[in-house]
């Protein structure tokens, strides 16, 4: 039996494990999976990290928290770069965590996922909310770094297919420690100043790391929130973020979300454009047609004399051909005029005396005598002839067949 006067204290035999392990175990790499992952409100990560065989417990303080782009989570195979050391107070030894890389996919991609189906999952990405954007914007804003070639491309294209509009730029850092918090502090700006009637929020291409800021939470609820609608452009045509997924129309680069910007408006211009030229070669036409007939009116003007003479003959004419007509009836109705006094004088009673007959005439009196029943002997009559009258005196009466 050993001498009981070599013992040690637990404190001594602890710090001795503590100094040998924190010395030999400054910087580790482990592989495992995490479990029983907790985040109590002083925001530090405490969990387990274990594999078939063993486990370990481990924790990442709230300063290297702060840098991770993921959520730790249950299940989730990593690889943690960390030191060994050795709780006093328990006993325990622990990993003390510095970084946490998920094992078969990026830190980047995966903290993609994860926001991506959260903020999928509150709705945020439902087409029900997209706005439509104006059709005829005259104040643009700008979340971008003024320095920056994106916007320079934003500037170029407006200028070039547009004129007139206000463009007011919003200066922030788009990579980088702090750049989310500026990018969503600008997208709230601008909406409470209230002048724009749509935002570019983006920058030009880069890696996902230099685009990571537009992946950010508090980005993508900043662009949710916005009264304003949002074009979100960010990188290049291939690179997609969180921003385009919450944006109500995503840009593949600054350039197009300047085009499309502008889009209806050019549209309008080319229609204004096509419409000024129809009635350019309508007001041409109808010139055109006023001068020929303005033309035919100095024609006429030059010679009056020409047109009065032209007229005084066709009156000559009209005159002429009225004297005929006369003529001609006038000639006709004589024609007719004798005729009907031919007529008239084979009726007068002179025409039958001349022919050798007599009127007989009581005497003293105008009454004809038709019939010898008028009279009787002795009667004083008239006999009237074609060259004057006789005085008679009835004598006798003789009937046909008698005395």
């Amino acid at each position: 039996m050993k001498n009981m006067s070599t013992a040690v204290s637990v404190s001594t035999l602890v710090n001795l494990l503590q100094e040998l392990v924190e010395d030999n175990f400054v910087e580790v790499l482990v592989r495992g999976e995490l479990s029983n992952v907790s985040q109590p409100p002083s925001g530090h990560y405490y969990f387990t990290l274990k594999d078939k065989g063993a486990q370990l417990r481990c924790a990442m303080f709230r300063g290297h928290a702060r840098m991770l782009r993921f959520k730790p989570q249950d299940g989730l195979a990593v690889i943690c770069r960390g030191r060994v050391s050795i709780y006093p107070q328990r006993g325990d030894l622990q990993l003390i965590i510095e970084s946490i890389e998920p094992e078969g996919v990026g830190h980047l991609q995966l903290a993609f996922d994860q926001l991506k189906e959260k903020l999928g999952a509150e709705g945020l990405f439902d087409q029900k909310l997209k706005q439509q954007l104006p059709s005829f914007p005259q104040s643009i804003g700008v979340v971008t770094s003024s320095t920056g070639a994106a916007f320079q491309d934003i500037l170029n294209v407006l200028q070039r297919r547009s004129s007139g509009l206000r463009v007011m730029i919003s200066p922030v850092r788009v990579q980088g420690q702090g750049a989310a918090e500026e990018i969503a502090a600008a997208i709230s700006d601008l909406n409470k100043e209230g002048s724009s009637d749509v935002l570019i929020v983006g920058r030009g291409g880069g890696s996902r790391e230099d685009l990571w800021a537009f992946n950010e939470e508090n980005v993508a609820r900043a662009i949710a929130a916005s009264e304003i609608p949002i074009i979100s452009a960010v990188g290049h045509e291939i690179d997609f973020s969180i921003s385009d997924l919450v944006a109500d129309l995503r840009a593949p680069t600054p350039s197009a979300a300047a085009e499309l910007v502008v889009e209806n408006r050019l549209d309008l211009e080319r229609h204004l454009d096509q419409l000024s030229l129809r009635l350019a070669g309508q007001m041409r036409s109808h010139l055109l047609l006023l001068y020929s007939r303005l033309e035919g009116l100095e024609n006429r003007l030059r010679a009056p004399g020409e047109l009065l003479e032209k007229q005084q003959r066709q009156l000559d004419l009209q005159i002429m051909r009225m004297h005929q007509a006369m003529s001609t009836v006038l000639n006709q109705k004589n024609h007719h005029l004798n005729l009907l006094m031919g007529r008239l004088e084979s009726l007068s009673p002179l025409a039958v005396l001349r022919r050798g007959y007599t009127i007989v005439k009581r005497d003293k009196s105008d009454e004809v005598i038709y019939q010898m029943s008028q009279l009787k002997a002795g009667d004083l009559l008239q006999l009237e002839f074609a060259e004057g009258q006789v005085a008679v005196t009835v004598t006798s009466i003789d009937k046909k067949g008698e005395k």
